[in-house]
C-alpha cells in the first residue's frame, strides 16, 4: 500500500451538496473498471486538470491515459478543469473528445461547474460543444437564479430554450 492519500476534487468542497444525479442525467462511464490507471497516476493527471498543465496533461492523455477518466466522486478531468477555472484546458479536453455529459456524484456537470464559478468564458466554450445545460440535479439555469448570477442566465438563454 502507498501512502499517497487522494486528494478531494474542489468540485464538491464548494459546491452546494446534491444527494443523487436528476433521473434524466447520463450517468458517468466507468473508465476506471478493469486495469486502468494506478491510483498515483490518477492523482497525478487530475491534479493536472486541476492545475491547468495543459500541455502535460496532453502528454498523459497521448501516453494512454484514457479521456474520460473519473475520480473516486465521478468528476471527469473536464468536471475538474471546468471548476478550477482553466479556459485552455478546458478547450483541450474539448479539443480531444471530452465527454460534456458526465454528471458526478453529487449530480455536478462540468457546464454546473462553469456557472457556480460564474466563469462566462468556459461557460461559452462548454455550450458551444453542445454541453446540455439542463443535465445535473440542477439546471445551469437554476444554478445562475439560486446563486444570483443573472448574466450567466443569459449566457445560457443566448443558446437556446432553458428546460422546465
Amino acid at each position: 500500500m502507498g501512502t499517497a492519500q487522494r486528494q478531494e476534487s474542489p468540485v464538491t468542497e464548494h459546491a452546494e451538496p446534491i444527494s443523487t444525479p436528476a433521473a434524466d442525467s447520463t450517468p458517468a462511464p466507468d473508465s476506471n473498471a478493469a486495469a486502468g490507471p494506478s491510483d498515483a497516476v490518477v492523482d497525478g493527471v487530475f491534479d493536472l486538470a486541476r492545475e491547468g498543465h495543459t500541455d502535460q496533461l496532453g502528454q498523459m492523455l497521448d501516453a494512454g491515459v484514457p479521456l474520460d477518466l473519473l475520480n473516486g466522486r465521478g468528476d471527469s478531468l473536464l468536471i475538474v478543469a471546468s471548476y478550477a477555472q482553466h479556459t485552455d484546458t478546458v478547450r483541450e479536453l474539448l479539443r480531444r473528445g471530452a465527454a460534456t455529459s458526465v454528471v458526478n456524484t453529487m449530480g455536478q456537470t462540468a457546464l454546473a461547474c462553469a456557472v457556480f464559478r460564474n466563469n462566462e468564458a468556459i461557460l461559452r466554450v462548454l455550450l458551444e460543444a453542445d454541453a446540455d445545460p439542463d443535465l445535473g440535479a440542477h439546471p445551469a439555469a437554476q444554478i445562475a437564479d439560486q446563486f444570483g448570477l443573472p448574466r450567466m442566465r443569459e449566457v445560457i438563454e443566448s443558446f437556446g430554450p432553458v428546460g422546465a
